[in-house]
């Protein structure tokens, strides 16, 4: 498994590469009205208006506005191309290059479906995110409906 390893107030934490499109620098997000609150609004790339989440927000740390040295990680879900709010990427991982893979999340505490794993590194852990899970189903519902307004 590769994944893609990158910074949220100082966490590491990693989705894998074959969720990621690209990564751009940070722009300008235009407000979505009605979106969950964990969207921050949404963006224009290549011509795609994609939603922008806070993964701040949903992990309840301290917010902060989004600088010119933040990055946006475009990835993908079954649904649509997301844009994730992000202090920076930090690299692609090789299985080998893991100290250890695939603890489970639900071992360390219960209720963290919104994990794939977690990741031993030679410097500390970082969660592997599933983006499939990311949002609730309401939230899921509600974004459809905002970005359906905003079209």
């Amino acid at each position: 498994m590769q994944l893609v390893v990158f910074l949220l107030n100082g966490q590491r934490h990693a989705l894998p590469l074959a969720a990621v499109d690209h990564v751009v620098a940070a722009v300008e997000v235009t407000p979505l009205p009605g979106a969950p609150a964990i969207v921050l609004g949404a963006i224009d790339v290549g011509g795609r208006i994609l939603p922008v989440f806070d993964m701040r927000r949903r992990f309840r740390l301290p917010e902060r506005p989004i600088g010119p040295a933040d990055q946006f990680l475009i990835a993908r879900t079954a649904r649509q191309a997301v844009a994730l709010a992000i202090d920076e990427v930090r690299g692609v991982i090789e299985d080998e290059q893991c100290a250890g893979l695939d603890i489970d999340p639900a071992g360390i505490v219960p209720g963290l479906e919104q994990f794939l794993g977690v990741v031993r590194l030679d410097d500390g852990l970082a969660l592997i995110h599933d983006l499939e899970k990311f949002l609730s189903l309401d939230e899921a519902r509600t974004l459809d409906e905002a970005m359906e307004r905003a079209r």
